[in-house]
């Protein structure tokens, strides 16, 4: 699977667009991006992203219906490395202590507890 920060801004925005839908028709994405431009280059811009293996695609009736190729969650976690990389040097810490720093007054008690406890299990599990 190619990353995810090779795509271009627009390419980017389909692919956040069509994982928030789940699946997504073309006029369905021009719906939803910002600042969309016509269906026919979102058309263009989807089957791109077809060919380089983001996105896969099926009939439903006159329609067609794109797909990510990977689960949201498969995504999540490489976008969210490609972040950890680029500006955080590889560094955990150093990215929650950015978030928590910036939420300083958001973050919740459970959420806490949470983040706690999620470290304790990581800690008993050796990573």
């Amino acid at each position: 699977m190619p990353k995810s920060f090779e795509l271009s801004r627009r390419e980017r925005q389909i692919m956040d667009a069509v994982f928030a839908l789940g699946e997504a028709t073309v006029n369905q994405v021009v719906e939803t991006i910002p600042s969309p431009p016509t269906a026919m280059a979102v058309r263009r811009t989807m089957h791109i992203l077809e060919e380089k293996g983001y996105l896969r695609r099926r009939e439903r009736g006159r329609e067609v219906v794109y797909f990510p190729r990977q689960t949201k969650g498969t995504a999540g976690r490489r976008a969210f490395e490609q972040v950890l990389d680029t500006f955080f040097g590889g560094s955990l810490e150093e990215a929650l202590a950015a978030h928590l720093h910036s939420r300083k007054d958001q973050v919740s008690a459970e959420e806490r507890e949470r983040l706690i406890a999620l470290i304790q299990q990581a800690q008993r599990e050796g990573r």
